[in-house]
């Protein structure tokens, strides 16, 4: 069965109201000492609240506030040394471009919403009185342009947190990350809650609630309207598919809702097969506007998986299931009330040292009385007193009967001073010691005397860094929703101030060629880091101390004018920006500083507009004239390399020509050979003669 809007948010508020009675009632105690420690430190006269008050009723009472200036160098030194989030790229899917863009992103919401003024606020509440907040909130651009509906992420300040700010019972941890529930309450007058709201009853007349272990919602001259935020955590099942053919290939993510039988029968036929599941909470942050009555406004799901409210302590710690907070003042206000009372007392007497009151009888001093109690005031020439008469009536010599004798000091008074005055030195940090410090010693037992004054305060530095981190995950969870368009351009700030701008989801090519898309804060997952040291004096003037130091020993003039040049960007003082903004020029054409998109278009620009020098010019030529003649060199070689080759080939040709010949030759022989050999068998060969012996000759006697 549905339930109209008006149940939905009657359940609503009476959910609220319910949890926020039992996160307040616990709370209630150490709350209001957070706010009389911060009326203790700054509200003339509350230093005397309490029972001292009413015992130092029609006498002095002086205050002699030590606590505040202790107070005032922690909050310089944390102004002069601000600490703000870096963002880290975190997986594969995520790139170190992207989060510079992010830290530029965020620099740039900080200052055009003055969220100097968030923190400051936070800050001090938290170190005066235990506790502090600051609230993130999306507005348009242009409130007055009807089509203009790209947002951006303001910080503002929530004053008097630690009677206006709470989270439910549950949430233990100290960022409040895992919070679901949060009130932010706030006063409106009876006027401007009729005109915003429409509402004709009016809000004195409501049910005003008696008991003091709740909260008074509402006031005879204002009424408390709350900002209520309610997260809401659901369970998603994710179905990852992965090709059975390209096992290697990322998987393909389907939400269980999405996952019907046409979307499983065309995954299978693509041959996915479903390799594992998992359960994800997603988070829906839902904002009201209640007062004690009923839900005002339901303003819908806001951006982000966190509720954009910043708590920043001072000390916490939980005690008995109770958390419980407190911060540089309440250990100091007992010394700081003995100090106090002993001062009066001490001012009082002095005021009364060396005068001795006379006493009088009734009858002498009777219709004058005026005149005696206004002498300090009128300082009359002379007193008048009633005379005296004995039993017979005879006039007797008038005067004082007796005088009062002078208060004497005690001894234990100048003591209990001294003690007092050392315990707030004590427990303040002792910061005469750095104030103090006698000439002629080095820079390095400076330093240690400022390091160890320094570890006094660094609880509330680093409490603030916890608080800056949340602010960076709330921030980054807001921007992945809202800094969403493509090709949307947005303005950067650099670390050193300098402004540059972006292009939400830009298409780019890498450098292996393939397509990427830049300044896509929802294409990864991103650290948030806040880096803070033991040591909160100025960072800058050690660094130019560095610089000064090793300047001596450089030699190379390139390297010793950067060095110098980062000296200039270092060194703070009236009139230093432009010598800063030209030493940075120099550093960033020397490749010492990484430029940004101005600067490297304006190098672009300046180096196709720079004229050449003679020299230059004379090198040029030379260089031209140079490689002419290689080039000469180099075609009158190729020339020679061709003829080479055309006479190796003709070469090449002739032998080829003989041996064809030669090979010709040989076959003709051949064929000679045959037909001679051929004509040998068929011609009959002939005989030999037989020889006649010649005739036999006489013997010779």
């Amino acid at each position: 069965m549905s339930i109209s809007k008006s149940q939905r948010l009657a359940a609503v508020h009476e959910r609220a109201v319910k949890s926020f009675n039992l996160s307040y009632m616990p709370n209630q105690d150490t709350r209001l000492a957070c706010l009389s420690d911060r009326r203790f430190v700054y509200i003339e006269g509350a230093q005397w609240e309490g029972n001292l008050q009413q015992q130092f009723e029609n006498r002095p009472r002086f205050e002699v506030n030590k606590i505040l200036d202790s107070l005032i160098r922690i909050f310089n030194e944390y102004r002069n040394n601000r600490v703000t989030v870096d963002f880290r790229a975190k997986d594969d899917a995520a790139s170190d471009d992207t989060a510079d863009a992010c830290d530029g992103l965020y620099r740039a919401d900080e200052q055009e919403s003055n969220a100097d003024e968030a923190y400051d606020n936070a800050f001090d509440e938290a170190t005066a009185g235990g506790f502090g907040a600051w609230r993130l909130r999306a507005k348009y651009e242009d409130e007055s342009d009807e089509d203009d509906d790209r947002q951006r992420i303001c910080i503002e300040p929530i004053y008097d947190a630690d009677t206006s700010v709470f989270f439910d019972a549950d949430a233990k941890r100290q960022d409040k990350s895992d919070a679901t529930k949060c009130w932010v309450v706030y006063t409106m007058s009876h006027e401007d809650f009729k005109e915003t709201y429409g509402i004709d009853v009016d809000p004195a007349t409501f049910n005003k609630v008696q008991n003091l272990t709740r909260f008074d919602w509402y006031t005879p001259s204002v009424v408390y309207i709350c900002e209520y935020y309610e997260v809401t955590i659901k369970k998603r099942k994710i179905h990852f598919f992965r090709l059975a053919a390209l096992p290697d290939e990322p998987a393909l993510k389907v939400y269980d809702e999405d996952l019907t039988e046409e979307k499983q029968a065309e995954l299978t036929s693509l041959g996915y097969v479903e390799s594992r599941q998992k359960t994800i909470d997603k988070r829906v942050v839902r904002k009201y506007i209640m007062d004690g009555r009923e839900i005002l406004e339901d303003c819908g799901v806001i951006a982000g998986e966190y509720i954009p409210i910043i708590p920043m302590y001072g000390k916490r710690m939980f005690i008995d299931n109770k958390e419980r907070m407190f911060g540089h003042t309440r250990p100091m206000k007992d010394a700081q009330r003995i100090y106090n009372m002993e001062i009066s007392s001490l001012a009082e007497q002095a005021s009364q040292f060396g005068e001795s009151i006379p006493i009088f009888t009734p009858e002498q001093i009777a219709g004058w009385e005026a005149p005696w109690a206004n002498k300090n005031i009128s300082k009359p020439a002379y007193l008048l007193v009633n005379p005296i008469t004995d039993a017979n009536g005879q006039a007797m010599p008038t005067g004082p009967i007796a005088y009062t004798q002078p208060p004497v000091l005690p001894p234990a008074l100048q003591g209990l001073i001294q003690l007092a005055g050392q315990d707030l030195l004590e427990l303040g940090g002792n910061q005469q010691q750095g104030d103090e410090i006698v000439s002629n010693i080095s820079a390095k037992a400076v330093e240690l005397v400022q390091s160890r004054l320094d570890m006094k305060t660094f609880i509330y530095m680093d409490n603030m860094k916890k608080a800056m981190r949340q602010s960076g995950v709330v921030w980054l969870s807001m921007a992945k929703a809202l800094y969403d368009e493509e090709g949307r351009k947005m303005r950067t700030l650099n670390r050193d101030g300098t402004e540059d701008k972006i292009v939400l989801k830009q298409k780019a090519t890498d450098q292996k060629g393939e397509t990427i898309t830049k300044n896509d804060l929802a294409g990864g997952r991103y650290d948030v880091i806040v880096d803070v040291g033991p040591s909160f004096v100025s960072k800058r003037d050690k660094t130019v101390r560095a610089l000064l130091g090793i300047l001596q020993f450089i030699e190379d003039p390139q390297m010793k004018a950067a060095v110098v040049g980062m000296i200039m960007q270092n060194v703070d003082g009236e009139g230093m920006d432009d010598l800063r903004a030209f030493a940075r020029k120099g550093l960033v054409a020397a490749g010492v500083v990484k430029p940004t998109e101005d600067e490297e278009q304006k190098l672009m620009e300046a180096k196709q507009q720079q004229q050449p020098s003679a020299q230059d010019q004379f090198l040029l030529a030379s260089a031209q004239e140079t490689q002419s003649k290689i080039g000469l060199n180099q075609a009158n070689a190729e020339k020679a390399q061709a003829q080479a080759q055309e006479s190796l080939t003709a070469s090449a040709k002739n032998e080829a020509d003989a041996a064809r010949t030669l090979a010709e030759i040989q076959g003709t022989m051949a064929q000679l050979l045959s037909v001679v050999a051929a004509l040998r068998q068929e011609v009959p060969q002939p005989q030999p003669q037989q020889q006649i012996a010649p005739p036999a000759q006489p013997e010779v006697p």
